[in-house]
């Protein structure tokens, strides 16, 4: 590629560190007390609850193990991915996304307003999905956004959709054990996602980068939803902000594990008691990267604020509530485009 696109150039102080180390740190946690369905131990569940507590505060951060996730559906979704990133990129373009329907296929992503060095492939778990028509809160009109399927490779969407199918169950699972783990009713969270949700799939390659020292695959963020799973590949490059000393953590990849990060909505559900921490991709100068995240989404028409159990006089709500749609879309526009000024984040909406 010769020069430098300065369109990928990170500012000094964002550049990844390629000596970053490799962190056993992140918790490594074993589901089968759940998805053993032969053993109910309630003191094994009990022990479980704790340890993703102690994940969610201490790192925001874990991985899973015996998940329940059937290994095949894995296998098929990224064999789907590798085959349809394969293609030339008039292929690819066929099924672009755009600002009226943004779904399928992408490459100039921008995060905090760098490019990032990747192309993706975004697809719905609910096909349509309701969105508001605009940020603006007088506007109550509502959009429907649907998938757009490549002709290549066949089976895509079927491929696809089995496997979201099981992101699904995996999410309830994992917001049970959240809940619980802040004194909550185990179904507490499901009313915000069972008769709607604005949840999808999205395929990442990364191809190999020559400056792999001044371009990020992401930059730095934090995923605005509930939870984030993700499958990443043997060759890694996720990094995550250790809360402790705010350093770089490079997460080793765990065969057949998926890793789950909390978003911004569980940060504001649990008025501050489990924290979305900064997450960001490296880019590998010889080998290309896949990885496959499902972002767990709530209805649009969710407002999102301190959950009632959790606040009281000493603990009083730290956030206003806003609507997740309108939070949504703002956020959208920003991914299209460079932007002069800070996306919307939550801490827009903390109270002083």
């Amino acid at each position: 590629m010769g020069e430098v696109d300065p369109a990928f150039i990170q500012e000094p102080q964002h550049r990844p560190n390629l000596s970053t180390i490799q962190a056993e740190g992140i918790p490594i946690i074993d589901l089968s007390p759940i998805t053993n369905h032969t053993v109910s131990d309630p003191s094994a569940i009990e022990s479980l609850v704790k340890e993703i507590g102690r994940a969610c505060q201490e790192w925001g951060f874990f991985q899973v193990t015996n998940h329940g996730v059937p290994l095949t559906l894995r296998q098929n979704i990224e064999k789907a991915s590798k085959l349809f990133f394969a293609q030339t990129l008039e292929e690819k373009r066929k099924v672009s996304r755009n600002e009226s329907s943004p779904m399928g296929y992408y490459d100039t992503e921008h995060t905090k307003n760098v490019r990032d060095w990747k192309e993706v492939f975004d697809f719905l778990a609910k096909d349509p999905t309701f969105i508001p028509l605009t940020s603006d809160e007088h506007d109550d009109r509502v959009n429907q956004w649907t998938n757009q399927s490549p002709q290549y490779p066949p089976l895509f969407r079927v491929v696809t959709q089995e496997y979201i199918q099981e992101m699904e169950k995996l999410s309830f699972k994992l917001l049970e054990l959240i809940a619980l783990s802040l004194g909550l009713e185990a179904k507490r969270f499901e009313e915000f996602f069972i008769k709607d949700q604005t949840s999808f799939i999205r395929l990442n390659h990364y191809p190999p980068c020559p400056y792999p020292d001044l371009a990020l695959g992401v930059g730095r963020h934090k995923d605005p939803g509930a939870l984030t799973i993700l499958a990443q590949d043997e060759v890694g490059g996720l990094e995550v902000r250790r809360k402790r000393d705010q350093e770089w953590i490079r997460v080793k990849p765990t065969p057949n594990a998926y890793i789950i990060n909390i978003g911004d909505t569980v940060q504001v559900w649990s008025n501050d008691a489990y924290e979305s921490v900064d997450h960001r991709v490296v880019v590998n100068s010889e080998k290309e990267r896949l990885s496959i995240p499902f972002f767990f989404f709530p209805a649009h028409d969710t407002k999102v604020k301190p959950l009632e159990e959790l606040i009281n006089e000493q603990n009083p709500s730290k956030y206003r509530p806003y609507n997740w749609g309108k939070f949504l879309v703002h956020r959208g526009n920003s991914n299209f485009k460079k932007q002069n000024e800070e996306n919307i984040q939550i801490h827009h909406y903390k109270i002083a």
